[in-house]
């Protein structure tokens, strides 16, 4: 059975910026890579993105009375936040764990494999 996932990668915000040009081409030929190996392996990759710096964020709340708050980023006191996703389907967890290794930095945040749930059958 085919299931969608979500592959989320997080980062430091503040490494990418001081990273080269060389090391972020690095990072860029890991994310070839990864797409490569999902198409190899019958994974297929329905959408994604890089996501902008949180420094962009709008957060939206609610307070006690109801009353609509929000606030600009940064969240100064999150070291990692999430950089960028993709979205996967897929029959083989196990595989799409490993293929998601690639994007791994060795001693860096882990990339999170995710499920989406699915309300296609849900009665309406």
């Amino acid at each position: 059975m085919t299931t969608t996932y979500v592959v989320l990668l997080p980062g430091d915000e503040g490494a990418w910026e001081r990273a080269t040009p060389e090391e972020q081409a690095a990072v860029f030929a890991r994310h070839e890579e990864f797409s490569r190996a999902l198409a190899e392996r019958g994974h297929n990759v329905t959408g994604g993105a890089e996501l902008t710096h949180s420094r962009t964020t709008r957060k939206v709340a609610r307070d006690a009375a109801g009353q609509l708050v929000v606030t600009d980023g940064p969240y100064a006191e999150t070291v990692e936040q999430l950089s960028g996703f993709y979205v996967v389907e897929s029959d083989d967890l196990d595989d799409l764990v490993q293929v998601s290794a690639i994007l791994a930095d060795p001693g860096g945040p882990p990339v999170e494999v995710r499920a989406a749930v699915d309300h296609s059958g849900d009665a309406g």
